[in-house]
């Protein structure tokens, strides 16, 4: 049997009987392969597709050069020494770049109609690849296809130690270990990581590392540090900290004396602060909320007003609104600031308040002495809100079915150059329980247009701020299937995708503008320990309501970073094993 003849016979076979047929096809190539069809050299000696010649070649030599080709991945597949994960690994690798090898291939040449049932072939094993592989299949990369976004994926496992560097077929290129940690690591254009360590969970220290996972800067402020932080364009650090007012301090700013909790308020505040030597810095800017409250029950305090008429300030009172048991477990932590971005283009700072629902924006361009006054700074309010959004009724305003953010995180710009840039993209978490009212339970991401106007937002006087709706909404089908009560973050990237962690479960997914899911990775790591192919992530506790679990393997924030990021430049990208055990 001639070895064109038998590389016929397998797509025959493979095509009329479709993917069931995966291991006759197999067999075949294995029987082959006794034939002297398939060379005995292993696959780590084989040649890859990026090993093949790239020259432009006759017709004849295109027609073996694509026979070539589909034998390669019929020697992964048929690979007796091989497990079926390590099977998976390697055709996975070939596959990656069979679309545009097989056309380069076939570019101008005139090959056989055998030869482009063959090249159909191949393309058909690869995109049924993960039908025939996918049993038991449960971490690492799931799904990658074609439409997905290529590049470089840093992840920050919110129960591991360390940080991960993946390329877009799940390969580590760089790891950091770091220790105790809390939140999220960020790269930075120098290729150092700042990221926020934690030895005892309050949270005390900034720090930034370099490559080597060493600590070349740190600080640790007297406040405890909350969540999130950025590196803004000057080179200062802004961050989110925590301090707390007591009972007393909090009535007499005009809580209800109903709902102050015995242990008095946390309240979230802005720090920047400009980085000196490699251990501390000065605070250059501040930003509190309690510079900024209003309340509607108590005439005799300063502050007292109709709350619908001043949706620059916030309302301290608001949990009373919506007075369900759930709600009122959060009155000590009245805000949960859970996230900050700066927008350099017209020097604003987003703010996402998870207890209120919905996002804030003010101005940084006032300064520390001028905020407090409500005046001066571009948009002239001073540090007050200049816009809000995603839960009207926090300013007195709507209803409950006016109400389009559940408890989000990551509240951010699009940035510059990107599909959308300048709109508000937002990780919607759902689970929302009020009195009277169905609960939420399921997560969204939503993206709105605000309603520019120079440094301020148009608004008609006694109405909420606009949108009414975002201009697109990605949930689940069914919309259950996607549901991270807490955490999560989601990104745009430069084709219109979007980089979504599904924090609770640790699973990393990209979607397109129409909803499509074309990529798929399951963090394999559970509490510090690497996963085999096939396990299972443990469980770490139940979460209240909704029936989702919170994993060993959760992500508290994922980014994505494209090939040319100034950042990488400090790395040997060439891709290593994955962080799942294959055996």
């Amino acid at each position: 049997m001639s070895k064109f003849n038998s590389i016929v016979l397998i797509a025959l076979i493979y095509r009329g009987g479709g993917v069931k047929t995966a291991l006759t096809a197999a067999a075949i190539a294995i029987v082959a392969s006794l034939l002297g069809v398939l060379h005995s050299q292993t696959y780590a000696d084989s040649p890859t597709p990026s090993d093949t010649p790239r020259a432009s070649q006759s017709p004849d030599d295109a027609s073996q050069e694509l026979r070539r080709y589909a034998l390669q991945l019929l020697h992964i597949l048929s690979d007796a020494d091989a497990n079926k994960w390590q099977r998976y690994r390697r055709a996975i690798e070939f596959c990656a770049d069979a679309p545009a090898r097989l056309a380069e291939i076939g570019a101008g040449n005139d090959v056989s109609a055998l030869d482009t049932t063959l090249a159909a072939l191949t393309e058909d094993m690869c995109a049924d690849l993960d039908q025939r592989l996918d049993a038991a299949r449960t971490v690492g990369l799931l799904l990658n296809e074609p439409e997905s976004m290529n590049g470089y994926v840093l992840i920050t496992g919110r129960f591991n130690n360390g940080v991960h560097l993946i390329d877009h077929l799940g390969r580590i290129v760089h790891s950091w270990q770091l220790g105790n940690q809390i939140s999220h690591a960020r790269l930075l254009e120098n290729g150092n990581l700042l990221i926020q360590l934690d030895s005892d969970y309050k949270g005390r220290t900034i720090a930034e590392v370099d490559p080597n996972s060493s600590i070349v800067w740190q600080y640790s402020p007297s406040a405890r540090l909350h969540h999130d932080f950025l590196k803004m364009p000057n080179g200062n650090v802004l961050m989110l900290a925590n301090s707390t007012k007591t009972r007393e301090e909090a009535i007499g700013a005009g809580l209800s004396a109903g709902i102050a909790h015995p242990g008095g308020v946390a309240y979230d505040h802005l720090i920047e602060m400009r980085p000196i030597g490699n251990e501390g810095g000065d605070i250059v800017w501040e930003w509190s909320p309690w510079d900024y409250l209003a309340q509607d029950i108590d005439p005799t305090k300063l502050n007292y007003g109709d709350i619908s008429e001043h949706p620059e300030l916030i309302d301290i009172n608001f949990l009373q609104v919506t007075p369900s048991n759930f709600r009122q477990s959060d009155a000590w932590d009245w805000l949960h600031v859970n996230a900050i971005d700066y927008n350099p283009d017209i020097n604003q700072i987003m703010l996402s308040p998870r207890q209120y629902s919905e996002l804030w924006i003010i101005d940084r361009s006032a300064s520390t002495e001028e905020a407090p006054t409500r005046s001066g700074g571009n948009a002239g309010k001073g540090g007050a809100l200049l816009y809000r959004w995603g839960n009207p009724r926090a300013y007195g305003h709507g209803t409950a079915a006016d109400q389009r953010l559940f408890r989000q995180h990551h509240t951010q710009w699009i940035d510059p150059g990107l599909p959308g840039a300048g709109n508000i993209l937002v990780f919607n978490n759902g689970y929302e329980l009020e009195t009277g009212e169905d609960p939420r339970f399921y997560s969204s991401i939503e993206e709105i247009v605000p309603p520019v106007d120079g440094y301020g937002y148009r608004r008609e006087p006694r109405a909420s701020y606009l949108p009414v709706e975002p201009i697109w909404t990605y949930a689940a089908k069914p919309p259950a299937d996607f549901y991270s009560r807490i955490m999560g973050c989601a990104q745009r990237l430069p084709n219109g995708n979007a980089l979504i962690c599904d924090s609770v479960s640790g699973s990393l997914f990209q979607v397109t503008s129409d909803g499509r899911t074309v990529w798929r990775y399951v963090y394999p790591m559970d509490s510090g320990t690497p996963l085999k192919q096939g396990e299972e992530p443990s469980i770490l506790r139940q979460l209240p309501g909704g029936g989702d679990n919170l994993f060993k393997n959760a992500v508290y924030r994922a980014y994505w970073y494209a090939p040319d990021h100034p950042g990488l430049l400090k790395y040997d990208l060439t891709p290593g094993a994955t962080i799942e055990i294959y055996e």
